[in-house]
């Protein structure tokens, strides 16, 4: 690992098959924390290749318990988070709005590391409760509309990496790696991501896939679509700007998407959007992320998808999914 270390410091880049032999070497701790923690600055300070980051996603593909989940054809709405935002569980609170529209979601998520109220954090706090049982999850798809995959018990060979991660605190290429990960590989996906490089890089892998997908980064920075500016989006067939008024909407202001400062007022948030008691700027900023996957899945216009999301909320249908997967995962 030595000789690797010093390879990356004399700004050297390493080949797809290096990559994955690394994750490989990690996840069979045979490197100490000391090796890992540098590996991982490493890509703090200098950009990853696309070879890089294709080897680590094979890697951790290879490594994971895998769930068919194909009968379903489910949608996963994922960000990479790392985007210094501090918004609410906007993501998150979109997948359940699209599951209350009628689509299947497969929803992969994390605790948060660059922030304290990661998807895990908000759901655990508010009792679901996290397995990887195959059934227990393709009753909830069946049921709810929508399972949640609790990303370290789909990929057990990460535990190594978790605590170095816990230490520093800070984004790391697993953050670029979480939604290229899904254990279930969803045929649809909508990606979240905190820099216009990773969303060129993703964009590119991506058409190297069968995937049906936007990948969004939002111009002044976010990893979704914010409501405050315009939005960058790549999918199969082309890329544009998205805009509030495609959804008939204003821009808003950053203010009004921040998120809790713990964990119980992130829980307050989550549950007053379900309930229809948010603002209407929260409301708004998840039903314009949850209508990207409404349109894929039902290849509906964005604005058509937009209203399905509002009325998902309206009848209680996002909240039931929500208490469904609750109830099933018990």
């Amino acid at each position: 690992m030595k000789k690797i270390l010093n390879r990356l410091t004399q700004h050297e880049t390493l080949t797809e098959k290096e990559s994955r032999n690394i994750i490989i070497d990690i996840s069979e701790g045979k490197l100490n924390t000391s090796e890992i923690s540098s590996f991982l600055t490493i890509f703090m300070i200098r950009n990853i290749t696309i070879e890089e980051l294709n080897g680590f996603r094979k890697a951790l593909i290879e490594l994971s318990l895998k769930i068919n989940l194909n009968e379903f054809d489910p949608i996963d709405l994922c960000g990479t988070g790392g985007d210094e935002k501090d918004t609410f569980n906007i993501s998150t609170l979109a997948s359940f709005v699209t599951a209350g529209s009628g689509v299947k979601v497969a929803k992969h998520g994390n605790y948060g590391v660059s922030s304290s109220c990661g998807s895990s954090n908000v759901l655990e706090y508010l009792d679901l409760k996290f397995n990887n049982d195959s059934d227990k999850i393709r009753k909830a798809v069946d049921k709810a509309n929508i399972c949640f995959l609790h990303a370290p018990l789909f990929h057990p060979a990460m535990k190594n990496v978790a605590p170095v991660r816990k230490e520093l605190g800070l984004k790391t290429f697993f953050n670029m790696l979480g939604p290229m990960v899904n254990p279930s590989m969803p045929k649809k996906q909508v990606v979240g991501v905190y820099n216009l490089e990773l969303a060129r890089i993703y964009n590119y892998l991506y058409q190297t896939t069968d995937i049906n997908y936007n990948i969004i980064h939002s111009i002044d920075g976010y990893d979704e679509i914010s409501l405050t500016k315009g939005t960058k989006v790549y999918s199969r067939e082309s890329e544009f700007i998205l805009e509030s008024k495609d959804f008939n909407l204003k821009d808003i202001d950053a203010k009004n998407i921040i998120g809790g400062k713990d964990i119980e007022s992130s829980s307050k948030i989550f549950m007053d959007v379900l309930n229809g008691e948010a603002s209407n700027d929260q409301e708004n900023v998840v039903c314009a992320n949850a209508s990207l996957a409404i349109a894929i899945s039902k290849d509906i216009s964005i604005l058509e998808a937009f209203d399905k999301a509002k009325e998902s909320i309206k009848t209680k249908n996002a909240l039931k999914c929500f208490n469904e997967l609750v109830n099933i995962m018990k």
